[in-house]
Protein backbone atom coordinates (compact mmCIF):
# COMPACT_ATOMS: atom_id res chain seq x y z
CA UNK A 1 0.00 0.00 0.00
CA UNK A 2 1.32 3.45 -0.91
CA UNK A 3 0.92 5.11 2.47
CA UNK A 4 3.81 7.57 2.02
CA UNK A 5 2.37 8.98 -1.21
CA UNK A 6 -1.37 8.64 -0.86
CA UNK A 7 -3.93 10.68 0.99
CA UNK A 8 -6.37 7.78 1.49
CA UNK A 9 -5.93 4.16 2.61
CA UNK A 10 -7.31 0.76 1.71
CA UNK A 11 -10.53 0.15 3.63
CA UNK A 12 -11.32 3.84 3.96
CA UNK A 13 -14.76 5.13 2.96
CA UNK A 14 -14.66 8.06 0.53
CA UNK A 15 -17.07 10.13 -1.54
CA UNK A 16 -16.60 11.42 -5.10
CA UNK A 17 -16.23 15.19 -4.93
CA UNK A 18 -18.29 15.91 -8.06
CA UNK A 19 -20.65 12.95 -8.52
CA UNK A 20 -21.43 12.25 -4.86
CA UNK A 21 -21.22 8.46 -4.90
CA UNK A 22 -19.61 6.68 -1.96
CA UNK A 23 -17.15 3.82 -1.98
CA UNK A 24 -14.54 1.77 -0.14
CA UNK A 25 -10.95 1.82 -1.38
CA UNK A 26 -9.68 -1.67 -2.22
CA UNK A 27 -6.55 -0.86 -4.25
CA UNK A 28 -4.34 2.11 -5.15
CA UNK A 29 -2.26 2.98 -8.23
CA UNK A 30 0.59 5.46 -7.74
CA UNK A 31 -0.48 7.18 -10.95
CA UNK A 32 -2.99 6.58 -13.75
CA UNK A 33 -2.71 3.03 -15.10
CA UNK A 34 -5.82 2.48 -17.22
CA UNK A 35 -5.65 2.44 -21.01
CA UNK A 36 -5.62 5.39 -23.35
CA UNK A 37 -9.19 4.66 -24.52
CA UNK A 38 -10.43 4.97 -20.93
CA UNK A 39 -8.54 8.26 -20.57
CA UNK A 40 -9.96 9.65 -23.83
CA UNK A 41 -13.50 8.71 -22.73
CA UNK A 42 -13.31 11.38 -20.00
CA UNK A 43 -14.37 14.80 -21.31
CA UNK A 44 -11.21 16.88 -21.75
CA UNK A 45 -12.38 19.65 -19.42
CA UNK A 46 -13.00 17.08 -16.65
CA UNK A 47 -9.84 14.95 -17.00
CA UNK A 48 -7.76 14.80 -13.83
CA UNK A 49 -3.97 14.89 -13.89
CA UNK A 50 -2.38 11.47 -14.58
CA UNK A 51 0.50 12.04 -12.12
CA UNK A 52 -1.45 11.46 -8.91
CA UNK A 53 -2.73 8.39 -7.08
CA UNK A 54 -5.83 6.70 -8.50
CA UNK A 55 -8.07 4.59 -6.29
CA UNK A 56 -10.08 1.47 -7.06
CA UNK A 57 -13.41 1.63 -5.23
CA UNK A 58 -16.25 -0.69 -4.41
CA UNK A 59 -18.76 2.06 -5.10
CA UNK A 60 -22.48 2.59 -4.64
CA UNK A 61 -24.52 5.18 -6.50
CA UNK A 62 -28.21 5.71 -7.32
CA UNK A 63 -28.11 2.84 -9.83
CA UNK A 64 -26.61 0.41 -7.30
CA UNK A 65 -23.20 -1.17 -6.67
CA UNK A 66 -20.33 -0.76 -9.12
CA UNK A 67 -16.56 -0.49 -9.39
CA UNK A 68 -14.95 2.92 -9.81
CA UNK A 69 -11.48 4.23 -10.66
CA UNK A 70 -11.06 7.74 -9.25
CA UNK A 71 -8.22 10.25 -9.02
CA UNK A 72 -7.16 11.48 -5.60
CA UNK A 73 -8.20 15.05 -6.45
CA UNK A 74 -11.80 13.87 -6.94
CA UNK A 75 -12.18 12.16 -3.56
CA UNK A 76 -13.07 13.41 -0.10
CA UNK A 77 -13.23 11.41 3.14
CA UNK A 78 -16.67 10.19 4.14
CA UNK A 79 -17.39 9.41 7.78
CA UNK A 80 -21.13 8.81 7.41
CA UNK A 81 -20.88 5.06 8.06
CA UNK A 82 -20.54 1.74 6.24
CA UNK A 83 -21.06 1.29 2.50
CA UNK A 84 -23.65 -1.24 1.27
CA UNK A 85 -21.75 -3.02 -1.53
CA UNK A 86 -22.18 -6.80 -2.00
CA UNK A 87 -18.44 -7.43 -2.59
CA UNK A 88 -17.24 -5.89 0.67
CA UNK A 89 -17.39 -9.19 2.62
CA UNK A 90 -15.11 -10.80 -0.02
CA UNK A 91 -12.29 -8.35 0.75
CA UNK A 92 -12.91 -6.86 4.15
CA UNK A 93 -13.83 -7.75 7.68
CA UNK A 94 -15.69 -5.62 10.16
CA UNK A 95 -16.28 -1.90 9.82
CA UNK A 96 -14.40 -0.50 12.82
CA UNK A 97 -13.17 2.96 13.65
CA UNK A 98 -14.65 4.42 10.47
CA UNK A 99 -12.96 1.99 8.07
CA UNK A 100 -13.03 -1.61 6.92
CA UNK A 101 -10.36 -4.03 8.07
CA UNK A 102 -8.59 -5.76 5.15
CA UNK A 103 -8.94 -9.54 5.40
CA UNK A 104 -6.07 -10.48 3.08
CA UNK A 105 -3.01 -8.93 1.44
CA UNK A 106 -3.44 -7.48 -2.06
CA UNK A 107 -0.63 -7.57 -4.64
Amino acid sequence: MLTAFTKYRIGQVVRHRKHGFRGVIFDVDACFSQGEAWWQSIPEDARPRRDQPFYHLLAVNAEGPSLAYVSEQNLVPDDSGPVDHPDIPDLFGAFEGGRYRLEFQLN
